[in-house]
């Protein structure tokens, strides 16, 4: 059935209010506007950054359909696209490429001033392309993948090899690009240098994959539950350790195991004082520091001038560093040359009318495995893959159509 130029019903996942739960509903998607982007999800997950919307930790409007992680298909196009058609596979894009702020044009900048992390929940236009119970619903950071159908601007979405599987190319949507691009384009790791993890969820994992492609001897991996340390080993990892056995500050402990020559720390939780702490545990002259994990909104922090006037130095990092619409697809190249390997990023099944559930996993920190059964809707059957990443900072919830060949 054609649907272009139609208002789409399907079923999304809505977050009603401020420390309200996730719940599934039949919404209306618009068509298309000017410059703008239909596209049917095939896979998406859930972020620790999809759980911060609903504790205030990070702003949006309410009601809003989350998600910001995922590859799906191009359903139809507005007026005046001209990158991307119906038929291409995609990712939606929380942090946009526009092409024409000052951000966009510079080389040294990924940050487009299109990006939506002030919450304001809706298109150029200022109006929303969701509806649900006669009351529109509001976008989340650009992309509102907790959806069969979304809306994006053509600078929100790239297309990427049709024969890339969409359950794990989605991770690229956020937590493996911002991961292994904060080793790769903001730390810039280099070869025989020693690094220090902090937090081993998804970011952190995707950071040890950075680390050892550019080929760092020694990678530490750091936190405080030890059931996460095999899985930062079988990615890179060469040890973990645990702050928790030790009486002393964790930087201390580090320049004693390593003779104070740690070059690369990544901080991947969002914690102010690990933060802190993993600046402290860089060399004290030449070390790097990233800071990758969300902060809290309207937080502030307090730290040491000294620790970075001796010579330290401090960086951010907003999705890896990469311009999301140049490197997005050669990121999916390499992973599909078997440059790096995904599949140890994803490790629970969960059905879509079971989001709850992954949410209450993701902050309980719950660790068993599960597999669950195709979950039928009325549009479409759906196998929905739930990746948690062993961290108390991100977690990934994966939802895959079956039968992809049919939607192209």
């Amino acid at each position: 059935m054609n649907t272009s130029g139609k208002v789409i019903k399907c079923k999304a996942a809505v977050l009603w209010g401020l420390k309200q739960p996730y719940s599934i509903e039949e919404v209306e998607v618009a068509p298309p506007k000017a410059h703008e982007v239909r596209i049917k999800i095939l896979a998406t997950s859930i972020c620790r950054t999809d759980n911060n919307a609903s504790t205030g930790a990070m702003p949006a409007k309410f009601p809003v359909i989350g998600g910001h992680e995922a590859t799906g298909i191009v359903e139809s196009i507005g007026e005046g696209v001209t990158t991307v058609k119906p038929g291409d596979k995609v990712i939606p894009l929380a942090v946009p490429q526009c092409g024409f702020c000052s951000a966009c044009i510079s080389p040294k900048s990924n940050f487009c001033e299109k990006i939506d992390i002030t919450g304001k929940g809706v298109l150029s236009d200022g109006t929303s392309r969701f509806t649900c119970k006669g009351k529109p619903v509001y976008h989340f950071m650009n992309t509102s993948t907790f959806s069969e159908y979304t809306v994006v601007e053509e600078g929100a979405v790239v297309k990427i090899d049709a024969s890339a599987p969409p359950e794990k190319v989605c991770l690229m949507g956020c937590a493996f690009s911002t991961g292994y691009g904060a080793a790769i384009n903001t730390g810039k790791v280099t070869r025989g240098s020693t690094c220090a993890i902090f937090g081993l969820g998804g970011v952190g994992l995707s950071i040890i994959i950075g680390c050892k492609v550019a080929g760092a001897s020694r990678i530490i991996g750091i936190d405080i539950n030890p059931s996460k340390f095999e899985r930062a080993k079988a990615v890179g990892a060469t040890e973990c350790i645990n702050p928790k056995d030790y009486t002393k500050p964790i930087n201390e402990v580090l320049k004693e195991i390593t003779g104070d020559s740690v070059e690369f720390t990544f901080e991947a939780t969002g914690n102010l004082d690990t933060m802190v702490d993993a600046l402290a545990s860089c060399h004290m002259n030449y070390g790097t520091s990233v800071v990758v994990g969300d902060p809290p909104a309207s937080k502030m922090l307090t730290y040491d001038p000294l620790l970075v006037f001796t010579g330290r130095t401090w960086k951010g990092c907003i999705f890896g560093g990469w311009k999301t619409r140049n490197d997005l697809p050669k990121l999916v190249a390499d992973y599909m040359a078997k440059k790096f390997d995904l599949d140890h990023l994803i490790t629970h099944v969960l059905p879509f009318n079971k989001i709850r559930d992954g949410f209450d996993m993701l902050n309980k920190g719950e660790r068993r495995r599960n597999v669950s059964s195709l979950y039928k809707s009325a549009n479409l059957p759906e196998l929905l893959l739930f990746a948690k990443y062993f961290s108390i900072c991100v977690m990934h919830f994966i939802f895959l159509k079956s039968k992809v060949s049919q939607l192209h």
